[in-house]
């Protein structure tokens, strides 16, 4: 009987000491070596986006003060012009023959007006007969100036260099006055993309404010440039308001390309930052992060919703401003992991 016990009492001591030992080892759980990062606070704002067209700050419409037949037109459209060139000039047979006759006219008025004057000298004609003859020699100078400003106009020399964008006339059409021949990108106010905004977006932009600018057509360029001018009205019929962009380096686009456009105004309000690593399971506006624990050891997991990129940061909320994230390491943690913080 009491070797049955001292049998049952080793086996006993050995189920135990097999017991502490698979305890012991349940209890040490490897630490998964981890980076981490703050949540950040600061003052952001949503960048406002748009669509618009590139070109040149300012297009010029061409064309004659005088209405007439054209002559000739010295360029096509997409060449390049400089400032003072001729463009283009009506058939100057009616504007020669109108300096002609003015000037004719005026000559005759001139040695009219120098008789009466040694005549009204000699008192032999009244000085309203003077009179006379002196407002018909302004009269006829002012006509002469008329006819020449007139064959100046008669016309078109480029106002600043730049590139012709549209040729809307041929030679032999009939023009009227004012009527546009030619359309000129001049290049004296540089080139901008120009966007149509919503009030509710135009009121947060100001002169000055960052943007980007990404083109379909030249994939992987962002342009930078800054907003060089913000409409005050709305625009008839789209009730937009007009902003221009002004790019720093445009080599390679071309007019009427169109631009997307991201515009950082500095006008912000407070968001929560975390590091886009840490960002894990991203759906839409859902994700989560793993937040260090207070015991520095453990992570937990938080869900959070998910704002807009602020550069290599994402605004979010669920999570408090202060809290430590995981950022490297975050795909192989789970809620209560334990971690091991690496520099």
């Amino acid at each position: 009987m009491m070797t049955r016990l001292k049998s049952i009492g080793a086996m006993a001591i050995l189920v135990a000491a097999c017991s502490n030992g698979a305890a012991d080892e349940v209890t040490q759980v490897p630490e998964i070596p981890v980076r981490v990062a703050p949540v950040t606070r600061a003052a952001v704002a949503l960048p406002i986006t748009g669509t618009g067209t590139f070109g040149a700050k300012e297009e010029v419409q061409l064309g004659f003060k005088v209405g007439g037949v054209i002559q000739r037109i010295t360029v096509d459209a997409g060449q390049t012009v400089r400032a003072g060139q001729l463009l283009a000039e009506l058939r100057m047979d009616e504007a020669n023959a109108a300096v002609s006759r003015t000037g004719a006219t005026a000559d005759n008025t001139d040695r009219e007006l120098a008789r009466a004057r040694r005549l009204y000298a000699d008192s032999v004609i009244p000085l309203a007969q003077l009179e006379a003859r002196e407002a018909a020699a302004r009269v006829a100078q002012a006509d002469l100036s008329t006819a020449r400003f007139n064959y100046q106009y008669a016309r078109i020399v480029a106002p600043s260099s730049g590139v012709v964008l549209e040729r809307k006339h041929e030679p032999g059409e009939l023009v009227n006055p004012g009527a546009a021949v030619l359309v000129l990108a001049s290049e004296s106010r540089g080139n901008v993309l120009r966007v149509g905004l919503a009030d509710r977006d135009v009121v947060r932009v100001k002169q000055g404010d960052r943007a980007s600018v990404r083109f379909d057509a030249v994939p992987g360029r962002v342009f930078s440039g800054v907003v060089s001018e913000v409409g005050r009205a709305a625009e008839p019929g789209t009730g937009t308001y007009l902003v221009d962009i002004q790019l720093r380096d445009t080599g390679g686009l071309v007019s009427d390309l169109v631009g997307n456009v991201e515009i950082y105004s500095a006008q912000g309000d407070p968001a929560t930052l975390v590091p886009l690593a840490a960002l894990l399971e991203a759906d839409g506006d859902h994700g989560a992060v793993y937040r260090l624990a207070s015991d520095g050891k453990t992570v937990e997991r938080r869900e959070v919703r998910v704002g807009f990129l602020v550069g290599d940061k994402v605004a979010v909320s669920g999570v408090d401003s202060g809290a430590t994230v995981v950022t490297q390491g975050a795909a192989y943690v789970r809620d209560g992991s334990t971690v091991k913080v690496v520099p």
